[in-house]
């Protein structure tokens, strides 16, 4: 196991240290392999929040994995999360070991259910991380995923799906979850004419209308992944657009799919690296997840007036 400190940043900009614990093993009956997490906090503070982070998928081998993401993990620590990042099955890492297994490879079902599993385990979790035992809140809980992994989250958050290899609808909701956050997460799946349309044939049948749990979607405004459809960056707003209220839409500004680069520090599929962007995409999102977990502090509002006041702002902000 490894235990590392990075720095994040809090809202007012001051330096918080984070410590980030990996790998925490958890076996899970049936699973092929077991379930690994990555654990991030505050050096400081209890009663935190836990933020459960779904990785994409991606060219790289181990930015889609609990490796990953550090820059929105570190951030979002820094202010004041818990964050805890699964492995999922259809990580590069583990292709050698689960090419065969039931599912493969994009492991879609087993993806949301990693997240179940994880919460099964919260208290494991918490003993196992040093520091962190008796620090978490686990009835204040958000689901966050990336591309791939923001159609995992609108799983969990009551999108509905029909199983493309056995029919019939499939509910995945997580009452456990209070909100989440989709980042440049799949639109709607009658749309899609791209090459990998026919490769994940379970983007198909997405049905945002059964998605209640009060969600952020982001979107970047030059996120044009023509691999699924020519409908343009809108595509990624459509969580929003199609699910019941309440919802909340962030626009980003100039961002294309990697959102200036929450996969990974200076990855190279990074096509818009802007770690300006990726501070203020940290601090948005965690006033909203603060919020919606009720801590009784307005830093929703707050930060949506601030955003909205700035003139050099780095998105939008729509709700209904």
């Amino acid at each position: 196991m490894s235990t590392s400190t990075a720095t994040g940043v809090d809202a007012s900009g001051a330096p918080v240290p984070v410590l980030s614990f990996s790998p925490v093993l958890l076996p899970v009956p049936g699973r092929p392999v077991d379930l690994q997490v990555r654990v991030s906090a505050p050096a400081t503070g209890t009663g935190l929040a836990v933020i459960l982070l779904s990785h994409g998928q991606g060219p790289s081998n181990n930015l889609s994995s609990l490796n990953g993401y550090a820059p929105l993990a570190d951030l979002w620590a820094a202010h004041g999360f818990v964050v805890v990042q699964p492995t999922h099955l259809s990580s590069r890492t583990l292709s050698h070991l689960v090419a065969d297994a039931p599912g493969a490879p994009f492991f879609w079902r087993s993806r949301a259910e990693d997240m179940s599993h994880v919460l099964d385990r919260l208290d494991k979790i918490e003993k196992a991380v040093p520091l962190l035992s008796g620090r978490m809140d686990h009835t204040k809980v958000a689901v966050a995923g990336h591309s791939f992994g923001g159609f995992t989250s609108s799983l969990l958050l009551g999108a509905r799906v029909t199983d493309p290899d056995e029919g019939g609808e499939v509910s995945l909701l997580e009452p456990r979850i209070k909100a989440g956050v989709l980042l440049a997460a799949p639109g709607r799946g009658d749309v899609l004419n791209g090459p990998m349309a026919d490769a994940l044939p379970i983007l198909r049948t997405v049905d945002f209308s059964t998605m209640t749990t009060p969600a952020l979607v982001v979107a970047g405004d030059r996120d044009d992944s023509r691999h699924f459809t020519d409908r343009g960056p809108d595509w990624h707003a459509d969580p929003y657009t199609l699910a019941p209220a309440p919802k909340t839409l962030l626009t980003l500004f100039g961002a294309e799919h990697g959102l200036g680069g929450i996969a990974g520090y200076d990855a190279a599929e990074t096509t818009d690296e802007s770690p300006g962007r990726v501070t203020a995409l940290a601090r948005l999102t965690a006033a909203y997840l603060r919020t919606q977990l009720g801590s009784g502090a307005p830093t929703w509002q707050t930060a949506r007036e601030e955003l909205a006041a700035a003139p050099d702002a780095p998105g939008r902000v729509e709700s209904k």
